[in-house]
This record gives C-alpha cells, structure tokens and sequence, in this order.
C-alpha cells in the first residue's frame, strides 16, 4: 500500500531531510512541500541533494489532502496549525516540542505556555524504541527533542533495574550547529561556531523536561554548542545505589537493544572509535550507545551519540510514521553512515 506525504516548512534542515527520505521511500510518496519564504522555487534551489526532485516548494496556507503530514516547524506554529493540519491529513506527525510533553505544567515552566493543552493527552510519543506500541494508528505523533533522544536512548535500560527513580542523573551533551535550524543567528555562524566547546544552557534546557516525563528521573542537563555540523552526543553520569558490573551492564544493554534495528552498542572495544560518536551515524538514523564503569567513584557514565538531524528529528520521524501506518520499520530508513568522513 502507498501513502502520500506532505512536508510543512520543507525549506528547514529537518524538512530538508524530511524530504531526501520521502522521496526514495518505497512506501511514501511525498506529494507537497511548503515554505513561506521559498515559494514556487524548487525543492533543488535549498537542498542542493535534491535537485533531481521534480516538486516546488508551494505555501502552506493551500495544504494538499494527504495521508500524512509532516510539520518540520519552530514551536508554536503547530499548536496554533493543528486543526488545519489534522483536516489535511489522516496522520500528523510533529517535529517541533508543541506535542512532546504529557501535561501542560512543563510548557508553563519552559516555554511560554500551550494554546492547546487538551490536545496533550491523546498526542503519541515517537521515539520507537520507548514507545513503539502505542504508535500504531497513531494520528498525531510528536517526535522527541534531539537531545533528549540521545539522553533517553542512553538511559532507557537502567530504568527500573539500576536506576529505581530517586537518583540523581547529570547528562551533559555537546550538540552541533544544525541544531539552531536556518535561522539560529549569530551564535550559529561559522565564524563565532568554529573552535568552540560552548555551554549555550549550563541549566535550564527545555530537553530536560522531556528525559524527566518519560524516564521519571531527577535529572540535571547542560548543553553545549561544539564545532560541528550534525551531531548529538549525550555524556550521562549515573551513581547507582547498590553495586552494579560490566557483565550485568551487557546483559541489561543486550536484553534491551539486541533487536532494534537503529541502535549499536558500542562500549571500549579496540580501534579509533571505541565509545559512541556522532561522526560515525552522520546521515543515518542509527544511534549508538555505550558505557564506562568508574569503581572508584561508584559512578556509571553513559555515552551516547546521534545524528541530530535524522535520529533527532527527520529520521525519527519517518521511523515512527513506518511503524503508525503499519509500513515495515526501516523502510527508507537503511542508509549506512560514511568512513571516512568530514565534519559530521
């Protein structure tokens, strides 16, 4: 069976890519793609990787009747959006935060409120690998935060079997410069991004509020911009309350990954990259998760590392429609990372 697409604010990173997959995906045809700024030039014009692609970007005010809609755009154009999206499409997926939290109390604390709390409740986490059964039929599904995909990712398999909820987590992640969309500023610029180990939000993150809703942790979360493109890398410190081996980390780790199809485990092997690292997934919507035990602090550190662009968003978002509309997982989805590589 074959569905068609559409991609709101396409002219973005995200809906960038958001394109490049729906238009190789063998389930998916991607029928419009939107940008207020970009209207009637083609979608080869921003995205230089598609310049084979027949379509022209076309206003989101004249939405096409699809069977699934992507909306790649900042906060609070979704919730504002919703109703015209929902009468568009059978299925909306949402790559801004408009949907991502459970209750509204967190949207009060850290952004400026929500217009459409009730729509809250019935909104479907899309992060697979944590919520994968309640994505069937899924008619709005709301598409984790990047750094919170990479911090949950890492962290999923302690809950409930080292980590019992009262310990306190510190994750610090080091994000690249993709994250700030077309129009992060200044800060994002080359000139100001190049070099830099930057703490952009030493307290406070947004992302934060997503770990602590669906992991039910204490967490404290820093971020920092780095030098790179694409790329997310989640450094989690964890102090367990009782003891805890390298064995029984494997077996947990195993038992929880083994049989997902975008996620590796990597954890002090031999060669160059021997923990996870963004370079290594850049383009692809795998992500890889590792660990170190430090015996003489009792603490646990928990690497992981994503694209932030496909894992953290586009990629993502197109795993959690395959698995709503009942398409196989993976499909358009297969793409092999590059070595050697660039900036990621």
């Amino acid at each position: 069976m074959s569905y068609t697409a559409s991609v709101v604010g396409a002219s973005g990173f995200a809906g960038g890519e958001l394109c490049r997959l729906l238009v190789d995906h063998p389930a998916i045809e991607l029928v419009q793609a939107t940008s207020r700024g970009k209207e009637n030039r083609t979608l080869g014009h921003v995205h230089p990787n598609l310049r084979d692609v027949d379509l022209r970007f076309s206003s989101p005010e004249e939405l096409a009747s699809v069977d699934l809609l992507f909306a790649a755009t900042p906060h609070g154009v979704s919730m504002a959006e919703i109703d015209r999206f929902q009468d568009a499409a059978d299925t909306v997926v949402d790559l801004s935060a408009d949907f991502r939290l459970p209750d509204v109390g967190p949207y009060e604390e850290y952004y400026d409120g929500h217009s459409r709390p009730e729509l809250l409740e019935s909104a479907v986490y899309g992060l697979p690998e944590f919520n994968r059964e309640a994505l069937p039929g899924a008619d709005l599904v709301a598409v984790g935060g990047c750094n919170a995909t990479a911090s949950i990712l890492g962290l999923l398999p302690l809950v409930g079997d080292v980590l019992a909820g009262d310990e306190r987590v510190v994750v610090d992640v080091k994000v690249g410069s993709s994250e700030g969309g077309t129009g992060g500023g200044e800060a994002a610029s080359h000139p100001e991004r190049s070099g830099v180990v930057r703490p952009y939000a030493p307290t406070g993150h947004r992302h934060e509020a997503e770990i602590a809703a669906y992991l039910g942790l204490d967490v404290a979360f820093s971020a920092h911009a780095v030098d790179m493109v694409r790329g997310a890398s989640a450094t989690c410190h964890v102090f367990p309350d009782g003891p805890v081996s390298k064995a029984d980390l494997w077996e947990i780790y195993r038992d929880s990954y083994e049989d997902e199809p975008f996620v590796d485990l990597v954890a002090g092997g031999s060669g160059v990259y021997r923990y996870p690292e963004p370079k290594t997934v850049a383009g692809t919507n795998r992500a890889e998760v590792g660990f170190a035990l430090d015996p003489g602090s009792e603490r646990l550190v928990v690497v992981s590392a994503i694209d932030n662009v496909m894992k953290g968003a586009a990629g993502q978002a197109v795993q959690a429609a395959n698995v709503a509309l009942g398409v196989e997982e993976t499909a358009g989805l297969d793409a092999r990372g590059l070595h050697p590589v660039g900036s990621p």
